[in-house]
């Protein structure tokens, strides 16, 4: 799969999964599978696949 751009190399993952694998909050990203944005409440029990493409975009507070 891609991963922003970098090609990983895992197998019967869910979103959560890679996000914990990456070290990162499930609430502070908007995760995107082949150009669809996935709601954080299917993070757990969506499940990747080898030829996924997906954008992790990190939130950043300011003002």
């Amino acid at each position: 799969m891609i991963v922003n751009d970098k090609k990983m190399d895992f197998q019967n993952i869910t979103i959560l999964d890679l996000l914990k694998n990456l070290n990162l909050d499930m609430n502070k990203v908007v995760v995107e599978v082949n150009f669809k944005i996935i709601s954080r409440e299917n993070y757990k029990n969506f499940m990747l696949n080898k030829k996924d493409k997906i954008e992790i975009i990190s939130l950043v507070g300011g003002g």
